[in-house]
C-alpha cells in the first residue's frame, strides 16, 4: 500500500511539473535554480542548468525517485530491533553494506559530516 501511495504521488508530482515546465517555462527554471542554490548544486561550475533543469520531471526522473523512495521504506529503524542493512558507497566506489563494516562485537559507529 505504502508503495501505491509512493507511486501515486510522484507521478503526480512529475506530470504537474512537467506540465507547468510546458506552460510556465521560464518561472519553472527559475524555480529548480533557487532549488539548486538550497541544494548547492549550482556552485559547482561543472553543472549548468542546461545540463541538468530540462531532466526534471522525466521519466527517468521519476523512475529514479520512486527507486530511491521505495529503497527508503526498507531502510526503517525501530528501536530494539537490528538496525536496516542499508547500501552504503565506500571511497573508491564500491557498493556495500552497512553492516558489513562490523567487526566481532565491537559498536558501528557512524559520523556523519561535510567537506567542502
Amino acid at each position: 500500500l505504502q508503495k501505491i501511495l509512493i507511486l501515486l504521488h510522484v507521478t503526480t508530482c512529475a506530470v504537474v511539473g512537467k506540465t507547468l515546465m510546458i506552460l510556465f517555462p521560464n518561472a519553472m527554471k527559475r524555480y529548480i535554480l533557487k532549488q539548486g542554490e538550497k541544494s548547492r548544486m549550482n556552485e559547482n561550475p561543472k553543472f549548468s542548468y542546461e545540463n541538468w533543469g530540462p531532466t526534471f520531471f522525466s521519466f527517468k526522473y521519476l523512475l529514479f525517485v520512486l527507486k530511491v523512495k521505495w529503497k527508503r521504506l526498507e531502510d526503517e529503524a525501530y528501536e530494539g530491533h537490528p538496525a536496516p542493512n542499508t547500501p552504503v558507497v565506500a571511497f573508491n566506489g564500491e557498493v556495500r553494506h552497512l553492516l558489513d563494516f562490523m567487526q566481532d562485537n565491537r559498536p558501528l559507529i557512524l559520523n556523519f559530516g561535510s567537506c567542502t
